[in-house]
Formats: C-alpha cells, sequence, structure tokens
C-alpha cells in the first residue's frame, strides 16, 4: 500500500505549540456507512440527512461536536467573566448542508439558552465562547453562522 500526502498546513496561519488530544474515527461507506473510534466509544451507523435509515449524518455530528465544545468554552471564560453559568445551560444546534453556486456548503445556528442570566451577562459568555471555542474559530469566515442567546 503506498501513501501519498497532501499537507495543507502551509495554508493555516496558526502555529500548533502542544497536541492536547487526537480523536481518531475509521470511516467508511461515507454518508450511508459508518464511523467508529480507535477507542470503541463512538461505533454509530450513517444515514444521508433525511434519508431512510437508522444511522446519523455529519452534520449532526457536527452539531453536537461544536455545542459540546461551546458550552465548555463558556465554563472556561464564566470564572474570568465572574459569572456563574446556569445548571441547564443547553444549546439547540442548527446544520444546514446548502448549495450556492459554487457547490456544496454547510450554514450554522446555535441557539444558546442561559435561562436565569442578564442579557449582559450572557451576551458577555457567548461573545467569550465563540473566540475561544476551536470550532468557531475553525469556522470563522468560512461559513455562515448564526448565535442567538436566550435568557
Amino acid at each position: 500500500m503506498k501513501q501519498h500526502v497532501i499537507d495543507t498546513t502551509n495554508n493555516a496561519q496558526i502555529v500548533i505549540k502542544k497536541v492536547l488530544y487526537t480523536g481518531n474515527v475509521h470511516i467508511t461507506g461515507g454518508r450511508e456507512g459508518a464511523a467508529r473510534s480507535n477507542d470503541g466509544r463512538l461505533d454509530i451507523n450513517l444515514s444521508t440527512p433525511g434519508g431512510p435509515g437508522a444511522g446519523t449524518n455529519p452534520e449532526q455530528l457536527f452539531a453536537a461536536g461544536w455545542s459540546a465544545c461551546f458550552i465548555g468554552a463558556m465554563r472556561h471564560n464564566a470564572a474570568a467573566l465572574s459569572i456563574t453559568i446556569p445548571a441547564d445551560t443547553a444549546i439547540d444546534a442548527e446544520v444546514d448542508l446548502a448549495t450556492a453556486e459554487d457547490g456544496f456548503h454547510l450554514q450554522a445556528r446555535l441557539n444558546v439558552s442561559l435561562l436565569g442570566l442578564s442579557a449582559e451577562d450572557a451576551t458577555r459568555l457567548v461573545e467569550a465562547a465563540h473566540q475561544t471555542c476551536p470550532y468557531s474559530k475553525a469556522t470563522r469566515g468560512n461559513i455562515n453562522v448564526q448565535i442567538n442567546v436566550v435568557v
């Protein structure tokens, strides 16, 4: 088996100092296949969005990963902002698979529920999280993103 590496890191403007974690997932069959992590914690079937099948799809997985990371980023920033995060903090994420003139694209909406916080504190916390969250950084300037804050 031959391996050919396509290195796109020269396009990045970020110099990584330390890798904290690497997720390893083996995908077979594309959107109608399966995804299995090397540690066995992820073992799911995949299906096309809105299509038949019992599996999830990449858009749902992306929404779940981004939302979990975003809540972590809010927790990370809360102490520095002297804000206590409500216990029932939640995100309803919507990731659209869409088309444009040049082909397929994603766009997303994060509906962040911070019930009990003032609008000012919730906004400050969400803005800080959006600057900190690696998913937010990865999507910034690449896809349409709307963040709605519910207090």
